[in-house]
C-alpha cells in the first residue's frame, strides 16, 4: 500500500556501540517531514541476509527495555529495528506526557500506519535483511502500532503483540492482513478489558486471519517489563512467569514464520 507523504532518509550515525557480536546502531530517518531515530541491532558474526524484525516500543518510546529485547532477538539471528513513533526531540519524560503524545496516534490511525510503514521500509532496505522475510512485534501502545501496520496490508509474515491495545476504528481492514497474528495478553489487564478482547476475536474471525491468543493468568498490563513494578493493583506490573512464557511463545511463533533460523539462545553481553 502506498502511503502519501512518506519520505524515508537513512543516516547511519558514527560510533555505533558494539557488544561482543551484537552491534547496535542509531538510525535516522524521516516520515512526513518528522525526524525520527530508530535503533538497529544485529549479530555481526552472522553472514548473509536474515529475517528482519520491527519492534514497536510502549508509549514511552525507545528505552533500555526495548534495547535489551532487540539485542536478545539479534542474538537469535534476526536483524532488528526498534522504531521511533515520536522523534528524538518529542519523547515523553513521564506517563502523563506519554498519554498525551500517544493519544495523537490512537486517534489518527492513518498517521500510525504511515509512521510504522516508514520504519518498515528502513528495515527492509538494510543489507543484512532479507526483504521477503519480515515480521513486527510491539509492546502495549506498540502492540496497537504493529496491528495497525498489519491491517494496512504491509508485507509481513507475522505480527506479535505483548499486552497490546487491540481496538481499531476500522475492524474491516483486518481483511488486508497478509501474515499470522500472535496476541500475548494478561488475563487481568484493566487497560485491555474483556469487551476489547472479544471485539478483536470477532474481527479476526470475520477476516479469516490465521491468529492465536495466549492469555496469562494473574498478569496485568506491562507484564514483560520489570520497570512496571510488582504491584498488580496499579494495573501494570511485571510477572516473571508470564514474561518467560510469552517470550517462549514469541520464539516459537518466529520459528514457525522463519523455520530456517537457529533455535539456540545465548546470553547477550
Amino acid at each position: 500500500m502506498k502511503i502519501p507523504g512518506m519520505a524515508v532518509m537513512l543516516v547511519l550515525l558514527a560510533g555505533g556501540q558494539t557488544h561482543g557480536e551484537i552491534i547496535t546502531q542509531e538510525i535516522l530517518y524521516q516520515q512526513g517531514g518528522t525526524r525520527l531515530a530508530g535503533l538497529l541491532a544485529y549479530d555481526d558474526a552472522r553472514t548473509g541476509p536474515r529475517p528482519g524484525l520491527l519492534v514497536a516500543p510502549d508509549w514511552m518510546g525507545p528505552s533500555e527495555f526495548t534495547t535489551e529485547r532487540a539485542r536478545r532477538l539479534a542474538a537469535l539471528g534476526y536483524a532488528v529495528l526498534v522504531l521511533d513513533m515520536y522523534g528524538p526531540d518529542a519523547r515523553p519524560h513521564d506517563a502523563q506526557a506519554a498519554r498525551r503524545i500517544s493519544e495523537r496516534f490512537k486517534s489518527d490511525r492513518a498517521l500510525t500506519r504511515a509512521r510504522a510503514a516508514a520504519a518498515l521500509e528502513v528495515l527492509r532496505a538494510r543489507p543484512t535483511v532479507d526483504p521477503r522475510r519480515l515480521a513486527a512485534m510491539g509492546y502495549c501502545f506498540g502492540g496497537m502500532v504493529v496491528l495497525e501496520l498489519a491491517r494496512s496490508g504491509a508485507g509481513l509474515a507475522g505480527v506479535a503483540s505483548f499486552h497490546g491495545e487491540l481496538d481499531t476504528p476500522e475492524p474491516g481492514d483486518a481483511k488486508n492482513i497478509r501474515g499470522k497474528v500472535l496476541i500475548l495478553h494478561g488475563a487481568d489487564d484493566p487497560r485491555v478489558p474483556p469487551e476489547q478482547v472479544a471485539a478483536f476475536e470477532r474481527e479476526m474471525r470475520a477476516a479469516r486471519v490465521d491468529w492465536q491468543m495466549n492469555v496469562y493468568g494473574n498478569a496485568v498490563h506491562s507484564f514483560t517489563n520489570p520497570r512496571a513494578g510488582s504491584d498488580p493493583a496499579r494495573g501494570s506490573a511485571y510477572n516473571a512467569e508470564a514474561d518467560r512464557r510469552s517470550w517462549q511463545a514469541l520464539r516459537d511463533f518466529l520459528a514457525e514464520l522463519f523455520p530456517e533460523r537457529p533455535a539456540a539462545e545465548t546470553a547477550v553481553p
